[in-house]
């Protein structure tokens, strides 16, 4: 016989929109976190670009 515990779907489904919805909220707080902490550091001092690129072609 079913268990007296049955959810009905009504209920069910905004249980799981509002565990997705705070998941997400997770997620995007983690990555406006990485993204910071990201661009608080000192840019890069190495050479780069095209000019770098043709003086080790021609060595």
């Amino acid at each position: 016989m079913m268990s007296d515990k049955t959810i009905s779907p009504k209920n069910g489904g905004t249980d799981r929109k509002n565990r997705l919805a705070e998941q997400l909220r997770a997620n995007l707080q983690k990555r406006k976190a990485q993204s910071r902490s990201r661009r608080t550091g000192e840019a890069d001092q190495r050479a780069d670009g095209l000019g770098v690129a043709e003086k080790m072609q021609k060595d």
